[in-house]
């Protein structure tokens, strides 16, 4: 496998996503802005958002992909494989439907409890209403969207990396044609913004609908032709759903971070939600492009690896993966933390958007992008445990972060919960940042001791130089961007071309002073880079 090659793959189609959410973004900021209507849609589009993760993108991709991999890859011959495979993947369809039919149902029954639990109970009547009946509306994306991780890992079995990285591309451009509408409908119909939220809801269920067409037509290409049948529980489902457990566990600890999370930003004021998504999506598009793609790429050759017994190679990919993730997250960290106003400015002020909101905004992601690379590493080293077919110590690490972020919230925001009351510290939206920052970097340490511990990794003193060499050269960027962003400031909220040209030389002087100070001190290494490149051998 090449490492760069597949990453390349993912990362860019990923990148074209996360650009594509940048600019819905960009156009959602400026149509709609940030108040009681932004803050319910966000809140409703998180509720499916989260399950999805939960069930479909995480407990289920980390036991289905290696199961129907070992059926497809491990037959006698290819035929063979293919026609276990396809079996398999029907009958988990045919059970995995029916229990996401009656997962949407339950939860769309109960979705103003739901909301009340998530600490805006106490809103205006009218935005309760408008919370439930927007969260109702894009529930069911979860299960468009779960069969669409289905086929996706069916495609990443076979290396057909593609499909699945490129289909978050669709949503969002059929959100973007839908705000585009939106905001027609308000300047010729007199729509009001909540009407232009309703019909962005109503989007998000449209585009499921054609992100499953996108990859039901890739599984027919590559010959597995899904069916549905009559839902049993076969040995190998049940097998699948003991795996699933404990990662559904575990990814529980980040959702459940999540949710609690909204439940603390509804203390604040209306739009606390909105800038704490805003700063999330610059802060998600590294995290995206480089975390998310090392963690798909290494997984497959991971598993190759540990089931021959290849230390030397586990280390390797391990190793690699380290070193490319911290190469990019850390500039990128540095760089967004010393321009957050600037950059949140140049992307999202305008219209309905104030220069205020920009600066509450850019304070939120000023303190969460301090977490940035820690995001990244725990997507870097979970695939070793998951390899391993050891989904409990990703849990622990995930639950021990979440009391961390938990307590954390409670001292900033405070509890009011009638004989129990707690002060918080009141640092508002930046305090919640922050709980999560902290949260994160205990969940890596966690991970790498038990990895340490157990003697299936340890950072080589070489990688651990390298990095120590990136953050010097970061951090002479970061003084170079402190100096250069001041000089650009009229531009940041003037004209398209304007704001463009300051992104532009800012990303410039960050890529020259990084890459310029990191070849010269040594935070490069040249014959590694060039080795991840070349195929790797089990």
């Amino acid at each position: 496998m090449s490492l760069l090659k597949n990453v390349g793959t993912i990362g860019s189609l990923t990148m074209l996503s996360r650009i594509a959410g940048m600019a819905r973004e960009m156009i959602f900021s400026r149509v709609l802005g940030a108040n009681a209507v932004t803050d319910a849609w966000f809140q409703a589009f998180i509720i499916p958002n989260v399950f999805r993760r939960l069930f479909a993108e995480g407990a289920f991709s980390a036991a289905f992909v290696p199961m129907f991999s070992k059926r497809l890859h491990g037959a006698a011959d290819a035929e063979t494989g293919l026609e276990e495979a396809r079996s398999f993947s029907d009958d988990v369809l045919s059970v995995f439907l029916p229990v996401l039919i009656a997962l949407c149902a339950v939860m769309m029954l109960a979705m103003p409890w739901i909301i009340t639990l998530l600490g805006d109970g106490d809103a205006d009547p009218a935005n309760f209403a408008m919370e439930v009946a927007f969260a109702r509306i894009m529930f069911p994306y979860i299960l468009l969207v779960s069969l669409v991780t289905l086929f996706t890992g069916m495609l990443n079995s076979v290396s057909r990396f593609a499909p699945g990285a490129s289909f978050p591309i669709i949503l969002n451009l059929v959100l973007i044609a839908s705000l585009l509408l939106g905001d027609r409908a308000m300047v010729h119909w007199g729509w009001s913004v909540e009407q232009v939220g309703y019909l962005q809801a109503w989007a998000v269920v449209a585009g499921g609908l054609v992100q499953l067409g996108w990859l039901y037509v890739w599984t027919r290409v590559e010959g597995f032709r899904p069916r549905l049948l009559w839902p049993r529980i076969t040995p190998e489902v049940k097998r699948l759903s003991i795996i699933a457990l404990p990662a559904a566990i575990g990814g529980g600890a980040y959702q459940i971070n999540t949710l609690v999370q909204l439940y603390f930003l509804n203390q604040y004021d209306a739009g606390s939600v909105s800038y704490m998504n805003y700063a999330d999506r610059l802060n998600q598009l590294p995290l995206g492009i480089i975390g998310i793609a090392l963690s798909t790429a290494i997984l497959p050759t991971l598993s190759k690896f540990i089931g021959s017994g290849n230390k030397d190679g586990t280390d390797r990919i391990q190793s690699d993966a380290i070193e490319l993730a911290m190469l990019l997250t850390i500039p990128a960290a540095v760089a967004l933390a010393v321009c957050a106003v600037p950059f949140v400015t140049m992307i999202f002020q305008g219209g309905r958007f104030s220069v205020e909101q920009a600066e509450l905004t850019g304070q939120v992601l000023a303190m969460l992008v301090l977490g940035l690379p820690a995001y990244v590493l725990v997507k870097v080293l979970v695939p070793n445990f998951y390899a391993r077919a050891d989904t409990r110590t990703p849990v622990v690490a995930a639950f021990i972060s979440l009391f961390v972020f938990v307590s954390l919230c409670v001292a900033n925001t405070g509890l009011d919960w009638g004989a129990l009351r707690f002060a918080g510290a009141g640092y508002g939206v930046p305090g919640i940042a922050f709980a999560s920052v902290v949260g994160a970097w205990i969940n890596v340490g966690f991970l790498y001791a038990v990895l340490a511990a157990r003697g299936f990794y340890a950072i080589p003193l070489q990688l651990v130089g390298r990095i120590a060499r990136q953050l010097v050269a970061a951090a002479a960027m970061g003084a170079a961007l402190f100096y250069a962003r001041d000089l650009l400031t009229g531009w940041y909220d003037a004209g398209l071309f304007a704001r463009a040209g300051a992104l532009i030389m800012l990303v410039g002087c960050s890529a020259v002073v990084y890459f310029g100070v990191a070849f010269a001190i040594g935070a490069i290494d040249r014959q590694r880079i060039r080795a991840l490149t070349k195929k790797s051998e089990v």
